[in-house]
C-alpha cells in the first residue's frame, strides 16, 4: 500500500491508496459497510468503535465513536453519497461539529473494488473539502490513520475469509 498523491493541508488535500486483498470482492465490500465489521478496523491503531453505524445507501447516514487507547472519544459522521454493491462506494466523514453541527473537517472519500481472480484490489481517494484551523491537527494524522485502518481491514478481511 501507499500513498499515491499528497498535497499541502487544507481544503484540497488528497490522499489516494492502493490495497489488494486475498479475498473475493463481495466479502471486502460488506467489511466494509457492515457495521459490524467496519467497528473492528476503523480508525488508528489501538483504537476502538463501540458506537458505529453505517447506512450502506445512499444518503445512509454514518457515525462512529472512535475512542483513543486513552478514553478520549472522537465522534465522526457523514453521509453515503453512492452505493454500487460490490463494486463502488462513496461517502463523506465528518468531524468537529460545531454548536450548528457544521463540521469543521469534512472529507469525500471514494473507494472501488476490483476483482481479479481471488484477490480483491481496492483504491481509495480521500479528499478534503472542509478544513477549518482547528482541524490541521486532526488533518496531518489523517495519512497516518487511512494507513493504519487499512492495515486493521487487512487483517479483519484475513480472519474472516480464513473462518
Amino acid at each position: 500500500m501507499e500513498a499515491a498523491k499528497k498535497m499541502e493541508l487544507g481544503v484540497g488535500y488528497t490522499l489516494t491508496f492502493t490495497r489488494t486483498f486475498d479475498a473475493p470482492r463481495e466479502l471486502v465490500f460488506r467489511v466494509w459497510t457492515d457495521p459490524l465489521y467496519l467497528a473492528r478496523w476503523w480508525g488508528p491503531t489501538g483504537f476502538t468503535n463501540p458506537v458505529c453505524a453505517f447506512e450502506a445507501r445512499p444518503g445512509g447516514r454514518i457515525h462512529i465513536d472512535m475512542t483513543g487507547p486513552d478514553g478520549t472519544v472522537y465522534p465522526m459522521g457523514g453521509e453515503v453519497l453512492e452505493t454500487a454493491p460490490p463494486e463502488r462506494l462513496v461517502f463523506t466523514t465528518t468531524a468537529f461539529e460545531d454548536a450548528q453541527g457544521v463540521p469543521g473537517l469534512k472529507a469525500i472519500d471514494s473507494v472501488t473494488f476490483q476483482e481479479t481472480s481471488e484477490h480483491t484490489t481496492i483504491d481509495l481517494e480521500s479528499r478534503v473539502v472542509i478544513a477549518t484551523p482547528e482541524a490541521m491537527g486532526a488533518l496531518a494524522g489523517m495519512e497516518p490513520g487511512w494507513t493504519q485502518s487499512l492495515e486493521r481491514l487487512a487483517a479483519t478481511v484475513k480472519t474472516l475469509y480464513s473462518e
